[in-house]
């Protein structure tokens, strides 16, 4: 259960790198952290998942919540670096039929669902 938050803007384009599980225990500590970046009037936020091993319903709530807040500033999120298995969840649950996903290339599969 560990989770880590590494954010590297460029531009004018805030970007986040996710690692490890995301997960009824740490998702608290991910909502939290998102909410530090001030969202103003058209922003960018670009979320990484590409070292994301692990993520349950929990984390698909904190994604849906971000997204509701990024659009109401009439801004952009994009979700990248999912594997096979993670735009499954996301694809499964109608996600991906609403929000900018960018799959990783070659489609890896080292999560866990």
């Amino acid at each position: 259960m560990n989770l880590q938050v590494e954010q590297v803007d460029k531009d004018l384009v805030h970007n986040f790198k996710i690692i490890g599980e995301i997960d009824i225990y740490t998702a608290p500590k991910l909502k939290e952290y998102l909410a530090t970046l001030e969202l103003v009037e058209g922003i960018e936020v670009e979320l990484d998942l590409s070292e994301v091993n692990y993520m349950d319903s929990t984390g698909l709530g904190v994604f849906v919540g971000y997204y509701k807040e990024v659009k109401a500033c009439n801004g952009k999120l994009v979700i990248k670096g999912l594997n096979r298995r993670l735009y499954r969840l996301f694809e499964i649950t109608g996600l991906s039929e609403i929000m900018e996903i960018e799959q990783s290339k070659g489609g890896e599969d080292n999560a866990s669902v």
